[in-house]
């Protein structure tokens, strides 16, 4: 039984101030595995007053330092890969395999910021004048609880580069991940009050980071409605806001594809993290000529999925974060059903054998229409709608019908029809033929799955300001 009840800020682990006591349960087991005691505002404020001490020093590091700095975060995190891992594992039930990727992700994002910092100019001649690029200043980190880590390095990572101290903001529901990256980042060995680690609720912990005049910048990666009030907080004090939000991505196959190799990693990108990813393509969409061909592969492939132990190698879904993601998925498994998609894979209820544990059916509905509510809300799980349409135009127009526009999958064998729809796509990314991005390239949304981007150049950028001197 772990019993977590401390916070790091200046540079040590110190007692946290508040009192609320959560009980954290593992997913698999439903057994109570810890007991945290979460940070309330004062723990907020003691952490942005060290952040700001640490940021008057940070302001004045040359890019060598910096460089320094993200290279022993790198090899302290790579370090821990294993507990990281395994954390990702207890805590929300990430299967194994994307709980290794997403370790060493972790440890990567410091070792891009370094190449990236190096080959960027912080100092450059625009017309007649010197422009210097500065850091904003003290950030928050606002990071949500599934795959915690690797949220929370690249958004440190950039920070960091930047020249930038952070307030970081876990989930309090990613406890057990958030204690194992702070001792993980401790012993890099940066300046007291570089990084702080305050672990409490949104109302007041996050209150006061989205309020605080200190803080210049916030990037939060969570739900839409979340990110419009961090947003509407953050007006007062005019600060620099970074937010990747809520997804509805569509996976488009056309006709052309190789459905042998498409189909297969549709499935993986509608199904990745156990369906727990902000990037999950949810929606498939596939010529109606050949839905009946696409319902017999998907039926086959969703039938050879393993459900289960997490800690399993074979595994590819393991159980839901909590009781309250189970019965989130219930529902809309069942408001498919009532507004008439037709179930072909999984259903309501646990899968046979797994009776304990907040395990569900990988699910699939054709016959999907554009109103349906699992057409048009993030779900959150293992849920896949499969759409039809007749023509390109009505592919594009069906992908983009939605509020959101996060990420889009594109499957053809032909290379520059895909580049051609992919310009018409309204979203931050378009993967062509692949499920995994470029890591130094631009990351985000437009409409409201966000704003700002994270990532190499671009995320960088995000923690910079340009500062112009123009002398006669």
């Amino acid at each position: 039984m772990r019993n977590i009840n401390q916070a790091y800020i200046d540079g040590r682990f110190v007692t946290v101030q508040g009192h609320e006591v959560v009980q954290r349960i593992n997913p698999s087991t439903e057994a109570i595995v810890g007991r945290v005691t979460l940070a309330n505002r004062d723990d907020a404020i003691d952490a942005i007053a060290a952040a700001t001490r640490a940021q008057v020093t940070m302001a004045r590091t040359t890019k060598a330092q910096r460089i320094d700095m993200l290279k022993r975060l790198q090899a302290a995190v790579l370090a821990s890969t294993e507990q990281l891992r395994d954390s990702a594992i207890e805590e929300y039930g990430a299967p194994l395999a994307r709980a290794q990727w997403a370790s060493q992700y972790a440890s990567q994002c410091f070792a891009n910021a370094a190449q990236t910092l190096t080959d960027y100019e912080l100092e450059r001649n625009i017309g007649g004048a010197r422009v210097f690029m500065e850091p904003v200043g003290v950030v928050g980190l606002i990071a949500p609880w599934n795959s915690a880590a690797g949220t929370i390095c690249s958004k440190l990572a950039s920070a960091i580069a930047a020249g930038c101290a952070s307030v970081i903001k876990p989930s309090e529901l990613s406890a057990f991940q958030a204690q194992v990256l702070a001792q993980t980042l401790h012993r890099a060995d940066l300046p007291n009050g570089v990084f702080n680690f305050v672990l409490g609720r949104g109302q007041d912990v996050g209150d006061e980071i989205s309020t605080s005049p200190h803080i210049a910048k916030i990037s939060f990666t969570g739900s839409t409605q979340t990110g419009k009030l961090i947003a509407h907080a953050g007006i007062d004090t005019m600060k620099r806001i970074s937010l990747s939000l809520t997804g509805k991505s569509a996976a488009i196959v056309l006709e052309d594809a190789d459905f042998d190799l498409a189909l297969p990693l549709a499935l993986n990108a509608a199904f990745m993290n156990n369906g727990q990813a902000c990037v999950a393509g949810t929606r498939l969409l596939v010529p109606r000529s050949r839905l009946s061909e696409v319902v017999e592969r998907i039926k086959a492939l969703v039938d050879g999925i393993v459900v289960g132990n997490p800690h399993d190698p074979a595994t590819v879904i393991g159980p839901l974060a909590s009781e309250a993601q189970y019965d989130r998925i219930q529902h809309f498994i069942r408001r498919g059903q009532e507004q008439g998609a037709t179930l072909i894979a999984g259903g309501e209820g646990k899968p046979a054998g797994l009776e304990t544990g907040y395990f569900v059916q990988p699910t699939v509905f054709a016959n999907v229409s554009q109103d349906m509510d699992i057409a048009r809300e993030e779900i959150f799980g293992p849920v896949l709608s499969i759409l039809t349409y007749d023509n390109e135009a009505q592919a594009i127009e069906l992908a983009n019908a939605t509020v959101y526009g996060l990420q889009a999958y594109l499957f053809s064998s032909s290379h520059e029809r895909a580049q051609r729809m992919a310009t018409e796509l309204k979203a931050g990314t378009v993967l062509i033929n692949r499920v995994v991005p470029d890591l130094l390239a631009p990351f985000g949304g437009v409409k409201q799955s966000g704003l700002g981007r994270e990532f190499g150049v671009f995320g960088l950028e995000s923690y910079l300001e340009a500062k112009t001197v123009a002398s006669s």
